[in-house]
């Protein structure tokens, strides 16, 4: 691994950053308070990143984008982790499986999500079924030369936004020596097709604005040209994602804590207490001494993962380690910064309180701390033939 980056790399961080203070910060408060992204902010953050060419930077030159690698985008995410997610969706990053579009999927889909004329959401987690993927309940059945869909999806992100969702179904079922074990399929569904409802979900503590909906199917019929990849592949096309969005969440949440540090390093050194700067108390600079190296270990953690994807070698417990220690890193950071600010870090006078409340979720969506703490020891232990 090179630890320095070059030129190129150095332009994209500091693009990147530029964009989200300027473009993002300025509409935080807004957000944070009404719960709402406006829709003229919304196409403004859409068209500056276009006009950037910043946007579907994760998808290869040959199809349109930016075609960063896999280090690089994780340095973009980083950047856009310091500000609002609300806001940050509209710097469009399609889903990554939409590569495995076909035919006229291509020109339906694939195409119009890299220019931005299209926005995807992509929907796994049911009400039963969350980490337990294999437990989900909705289904696809066939009836002549189409499918039929029902059931129910739920935590959807970005899908009040979304004009076509990646969903997940099960599409048949496999006995076993560990049991019965369901098949899954992938499905392109555009917003307005029979029997497919987009509501609203629930109303989160972490990152306001960015809202999570409810999708029903009921009796949703779509031809076989709607499925995405093969029949009963979906697994396959699942993990492609999981990769992307684990690193994704490490990456945005070391960005988040960049910025928490930087306030709490700032108000150290400026807040007075006793006659001194309470940055001289060790009580204070032993937490800040703490919070840079956990950091920058979660950092070298997640560009190491994301740096083995470049070059082909296998990252599952890489990325899952990533995951994990970014996620649990940034709620010790904010909680730390939090108790440095002391009773205003509570006020919303300060965003502190809302970096706290963001980062919880963190170590619960694109699989629990759990769940990566399963992959990572399955990962040391497989070989062992334990």
């Amino acid at each position: 691994m090179h630890f320095g980056l070059n030129e190129e790399q150095e332009m994209i961080v500091s693009t990147v950053r530029s964009f989200v203070e300027n473009e993002i910060y300025p509409h935080e408060a807004v957000v944070e308070r009404t719960g709402e992204v406006p829709p003229d902010v919304a196409q403004a953050i859409k068209q500056k990143t276009i006009d950037l060419g910043f946007y579907a930077c994760n998808f290869p030159e040959s199809v349109g984008g930016a075609g960063l690698s896999h280090l690089e985008f994780a340095l973009v995410e980083r950047e856009l982790g310091r500000g609002s997610m609300a806001l940050n969706h509209f710097f469009g990053r399609p889903q990554n499986i939409l590569m495995a579009c076909k035919e006229d999927q291509i020109e339906r889909y694939l195409t119009p999500a890299i220019r931005g004329e299209k926005m995807d959401a992509l929907a796994m987690t049911e009400p039963d079924a969350g980490s337990d993927v294999r437990g989900m309940k909705c289904s696809a059945k066939r009836d002549g030369g189409d499918w039929v869909l029902n059931g129910t999806k739920h935590f959807i992100s970005g899908a009040d936004h979304a004009d076509f969702v990646i969903v997940f179904v099960a599409t048949g079922e496999d006995d076993t020596p560990h049991g019965p074990k369901k098949r899954i399929t992938t499905f392109l569904v555009d917003r307005g097709t029979p029997g497919f409802t987009i509501r609203d979900g629930y109303k989160s503590v972490s990152h306001r604005g960015y809202k999570n909906m409810i999708l029903e199917f009921d009796n949703c019929r779509l031809p076989d040209a709607q499925v995405l990849g093969e029949v009963d592949g979906g697994f396959a096309v699942m993990n492609e994602w999981l990769y992307a969005t684990r690193i994704t969440v490490a990456t945005m949440s070391v960005g988040r804590a960049r910025r928490c540090f930087d306030m709490a390093l700032n108000y150290a050194a400026e807040r007075k207490q006793f006659g001194q700067q309470i940055g001289k108390y060790q009580g204070i600079s032993f937490q800040l001494a703490d919070m840079i190296t956990e950091i920058d270990a979660a950092e070298h953690l997640t560009m190491a993962a994301a740096w083995r994807l470049d070059q082909g070698l296998p990252a599952n417990r890489e990325i899952a380690s990533a995951k994990l220690y970014a996620s649990e890193m940034l709620a010790r950071v904010t909680d730390a910064t939090l108790q440095i600010f002391g009773g205003m870090g509570l006020m919303d006078d300060f965003p502190i309180e809302r970096f706290w409340r963001d980062a919880r979720v963190e170590r619960i969506w694109d699989g629990t701390s759990e769940i990566q703490r399963h992959i990572i020891s399955r990962d040391l232990l497989r070989p062992l033939g334990a």
